[in-house]
């Protein structure tokens, strides 16, 4: 669920980075990506089990947006060169019109939502599970 007036703008910058496929510079292991990544400075936290499924809480990508509540499921998009992601299918309302979302992958531990100018608008890093 979207809270506040600025969830329009998180809806739209999200829309507009489910549609990139370019950006994202790193390969991973894949069985390394199920975990919580959590960015402490904005309290938005993504967990991806390793089920497929992923919770995401508190999820802002910009500052004109408000925190964002969703779930749904996720798989990895290897797409054969240095652009791999993690493809986010957002559950039927979680946000909107926006079906799904794009995460870019590092081999440092990190995701990031990108910005329709590719540029990372929230970084998530890896944390032990409590």
């Amino acid at each position: 669920m979207v809270k506040g007036t600025g969830g329009r703008w998180l809806v739209a910058a999200l829309a507009a980075s489910a549609v990139l496929t370019s950006g994202c510079t790193d390969s991973v292991d894949t069985e390394e990506l199920p975990g919580v990544y959590r960015n402490d400075a904005t309290g938005s936290e993504i967990l991806l089990e390793s089920d497929g499924t992923f919770s995401a809480t508190d999820v802002s990508t910009g500052s004109l947006s408000g925190p964002a509540d969703f779930s749904g499921r996720w798989e990895f998009v290897d797409s054969g060169s240095s652009s791999d992601f993690i493809y986010l299918t957002v559950d039927d309302g979680g946000l909107g019109r926006t079906d799904g979302i794009q995460l870019c992958t590092s081999g440092r531990g990190t995701v990031e939502f990108r910005t329709p100018d590719k540029s990372p608008s929230l970084e998530l890093t890896r944390v032990a599970a409590p």
